[in-house]
């Protein structure tokens, strides 16, 4: 039995969308930049739920449009059309009802973002920072199977190869709302290339993932901010090297320090880094939100808890081991070349249960 308040609900998202499309038409609503872009999002994100309730919709006329021709047509023919049509029709209806009930839980509305990842060699000294070299690697190849975008900001190399630190920024549809699982500490197990008694270490790196802000999301005063520019370092060759392209942001009230050395335009780099700085401090206000998230689902960590140990990647069994969600598999060479969607698809299967049980629809 389907719940009418679901139905009722879904009549009233409908001419709530109906009334949005209006609205973008409007010479007032178009002039205004912050409410058209915001409009705009809205009815993006209402867009498939709309899609969806239509075809629930559909699907359950048909349905009684079946069950009547069984209950009141003669000819066996039809009758036995109207049963497979029946045993087709409900499975399918069941299914949409369960979309749809996800669908209207409230997402986080910064799931539709670009994102800051951030990539930290943490303990373990060389290996840490290669081993963050390996996790950019990876986040790379996924990037690129996804037809997303990304770009280096700033890094800071290991003595031996790999990463201190590296800063990447990824864009496309749906970035961060993917990659927000990819937060915590990810452990390595395996023989460094530097041990000459083969025994096994363990290291790890950290990583945040970041929503970027949009310019509407923080507004941030240049007197607020000192700029200072200083040489790049690492590849690039003598123009790199040589002049003052790399650009370092500290906001002031915050304390919040950004730099960029990517590009060999001073002025693109300063574009770059203002756009990770206003992301910071956006995120200084999200992280309260993504605190309480994580006390309710073990699918998230908390931003106070980036200790929280999320995956292990053994390389002497070729195991990974998503231990939110006790996930094992033993692809490790495919896994470490992008090949992570399974994993991340595992983890928001486990979001959304978590989401329905936090849910009145569940």
């Amino acid at each position: 039995m389907v719940d009418n308040a679901i139905l009722n609900r879904l009549d009233g998202l409908k001419i709530k969308f109906e009334e949005m499309g209006q609205q973008m038409t409007d010479p007032e609503v178009i002039a205004d930049m912050k409410r058209f872009v915001q409009l705009n999002k809205e009815y993006r994100e209402l867009e498939p739920l709309v899609a969806a309730a239509d075809k629930f919709k559909k699907t359950l006329t048909n349905i009684e449009d079946a069950k009547d021709i069984l209950a009141n047509e003669k000819d066996e023919d039809m009758r036995e059309m109207a049963r497979e049509e029946l045993a087709e029709l409900e499975p399918l209806a069941a299914k949409l009802e369960e979309d749809i009930k996800l669908l209207l839980i409230p997402k986080d509305p910064q799931d539709g973002k670009n994102a800051i990842v951030e990539i930290r060699g943490g303990t373990g000294g060389d290996e840490a920072a290669l081993f963050a070299g390996d996790l950019l690697r990876m986040y790379m190849k996924y990037v690129e199977s996804k037809g997303w975008k990304h770009e280096i900001n700033s890094f800071s190399e290991g003595s031996a190869g790999g990463y201190k630190e590296v800063v990447m920024k990824v864009t496309g549809d749906g970035v961060y709302g993917t990659l927000k699982y990819e937060s915590g500490v990810h452990r390595v197990q395996r023989v460094p290339a530097t041990e000459t008694q083969g025994r096994i270490h363990t290291s790890a790196a950290t990583v945040a993932v970041l929503p970027e802000a949009d310019e509407f999301d923080v507004e941030i005063s240049m007197n607020d901010i000192r700029k200072d520019t200083y040489c790049a370092s690492g590849p690039g060759g003598q123009c790199v090297n040589t002049t003052y392209s790399a650009v370092r942001l500290t906001h002031i009230p915050t304390g919040i320090v950004v730099q960029c050395q990517d590009q060999k335009s001073q002025l693109k780099n300063f574009d770059k880094a203002l756009e990770e700085l206003r992301t910071r401090i956006f995120n200084l206000e999200y992280a309260k939100y993504m605190d309480e998230i994580a006390s309710k689902r073990k699918t998230m960590v908390s931003t106070g808890d980036r200790s929280a140990k999320i995956r292990t990647y053994n390389y002497p069994q070729g195991r990974i081991t998503d231990h939110r969600i006790n996930y094992t598999i033993y692809n490790l060479p495919a896994f470490m070349n992008g090949d992570i969607q399974d994993c991340i698809d595992q983890l928001v299967v486990a979001e959304n249960a978590e989401r329905l049980k936090e849910s009145e629809l569940g």
